[in-house]
């Protein structure tokens, strides 16, 4: 197996909240050992202490990689993100210390894909109310307010990776697509670019959100466009928690104006499963309800699951093992091919005028000669990977520690 700069009995991993199995796996298959696993979350006090000394770090979606965090983790080199977000990390901080972040945006799409049909179907036909009804002892068998779901209009709100999976299903179902994006997409299948939001809410019987968290998106569905809607329609939220003003949602339902809801997520989510769920959803269980609350689980399938424990901690073992940055999101993306033979340097600098000048000097002056070479920069960062013959790697990595703008540097043989 080949070797790295640091034994990789060295290297020490911490898992936070009960990552996935297949990840624990996936790191020991490739050599890594030294791993400790926690089910839950950390504050950010608790983190501070114990990420000192911890190499990589991987997390679901409860942590906060604040910017204090990041000071505190002396030897960090990496986070896996094992869920879809990173709005949990502070990815400014991360990259100025030259940390890349990896995420799983493709591992979990079916799942969130398909607990959005299934919640449309349920409330289209009034399921959510007729079961608290009959849970009350209410018998009340009525076609009124239920619909098939063939022939409604689906309006998509964020045509990515999840979008178009749900588009797919409910064309499959008989279902018009129509979506909004705020860049061009090419559509799947029979569906339809819509010129606007506010177009698309009035025309959808059923309206579903994928967007991710920015500003743009927090709290776009005001009480206005919650209005706008089209009367007797349904909101599906499994995206962001800040996308919905949820006092508008419920006074919407309370109205009659929508027909129904599914929220999967929330502006503020307990931390541990002991913790009180808040929301003014909440008192929507009645028995004229027609509201589904579920506790952000659009991506906890064990299949989902399982997939995103393995395509994380690969992304982690080929960065660690290789330098490889493809898919990070906040990174330079620099993918890099084996080294045998040779010793491989990572400079991560600031992205300033003159660095790779200074660095291609050195080998000059040194007469050490470059096998290979790679650069991929951002708007803050510069990412240089040099191939060296063996017998010069110490002597270069101790000579690109002292370029100007340098922020870390690897060697890896």
């Amino acid at each position: 197996m080949a070797k790295t700069s640091l034994d990789k009995q060295k290297i020490r991993i911490l898992l936070l909240e009960g990552i996935h199995p297949t990840a624990l796996e996936t790191l020991n298959r490739a050599g890594y050992h030294n791993v400790e696993e926690v089910s839950g979350s950390l504050s950010e006090d608790q983190l501070c202490e114990k990420i000192q000394g911890i190499h990589i770090l991987g997390i679901r979606s409860r942590t906060q990689i604040t910017s204090r965090v990041v000071d505190a983790a002396d030897k960090l080199m990496a986070i896996g993100c094992f869920c879809i977000g990173t709005n949990q990390v502070d990815l400014v901080a991360t990259l100025g210390v030259g940390i890349p972040v990896f995420n799983a945006p493709f591992s979990n799409t079916r799942s969130v894909a398909e607990l959005v049909i299934a919640e449309a179907i349920l409330l289209l036909r009034g399921i959510p109310q007729k079961s608290a009804l009959m849970h009350r002892g209410v018998w009340q068998k009525s076609a009124k307010n239920s619909f098939e779901i063939r022939n409604k209009t689906l309006g998509i709100v964020g045509y990515g990776n999840i979008g178009t999976q749900v588009s797919v299903l409910a064309e499959s179902l008989g279902m018009h697509v129509v979506f909004h994006d705020v860049t061009a997409k090419l559509p799947i299948g029979r569906a339809h670019a819509m010129a606007s939001l506010d177009e698309l809410l009035a025309a959808a019987d059923v309206v579903s959100f994928h967007v991710p968290e920015t500003p743009a998106t927090r709290m776009l569905m005001t009480a206005e466009r919650i209005a706008g809607m089209k009367p007797g329609s349904v909101l599906i939220n499994a995206s962001r928690g800040t996308v919905i003003d949820l006092d508008a949602l419920a006074a919407a339902l309370d109205s009659g104006h929508l027909l129904g809801a599914a929220v999967d997520v929330f502006p503020k989510e307990p931390k541990s499963n002991d913790e009180e769920f808040i929301s003014p959803l909440r008192n929507h269980d009645n028995q004229v309800a027609n509201v589904l609350l579920t506790p952000h689980v659009g991506g906890s399938t064990v299949e989902a699951q399982e997939n995103i424990g393995v395509e994380v901690a690969e992304k982690l073992v080929t960065y660690s093992d290789n330098g490889s940055t493809v898919a990070s999101v906040n990174f330079p993306s620099v993918g890099l091919p084996e080294h045998p033979g040779s010793h491989r340097l990572l400079h991560i600098h600031q992205n300033i005028p003159g660095v790779l000048t200074e660095i291609n000097r050195i080998f000059s002056d040194k007469s050490i000669n470059i096998l290979a070479q790679y650069l991929q920069t951002n708007e803050k960062v510069g990412y240089v990977v040099i191939d060296v013959e063996q017998q010069h790697s110490s002597i270069a990595l101790a000579e690109l520690q002292q370029v100007a703008g340098t922020i870390r540097t690897r060697l890896l043989f």
